[in-house]
């Protein structure tokens, strides 16, 4: 599992935003959880972590870190 920090979500829109481009990302197999107060998603999957960072910033946030 992997857990991505993100800064500039905001509301519940934000972060279906980041929900729906994680879950068309390749290598990704489920998102677990998208927290809005923690500012983190969790996800399963073998998703590089360049490529998590690029769908997540295409979509206007920020990406301040990837654990796992």
């Amino acid at each position: 599992m992997k857990k991505i920090l993100i800064e500039g979500m905001s509301c519940a829109h934000c972060t279906a935003h980041v929900k729906d481009a994680l879950t068309k990302l390749a290598g990704v197999s489920e998102v677990k959880e998208i927290n809005l107060a923690g500012k983190y998603a969790l996800i399963e999957g073998s998703a590089d972590d360049a490529a998590i960072k690029a769908a997540i910033e295409e979509e206007g946030y920020d990406v301040v870190g990837i654990e796992g």
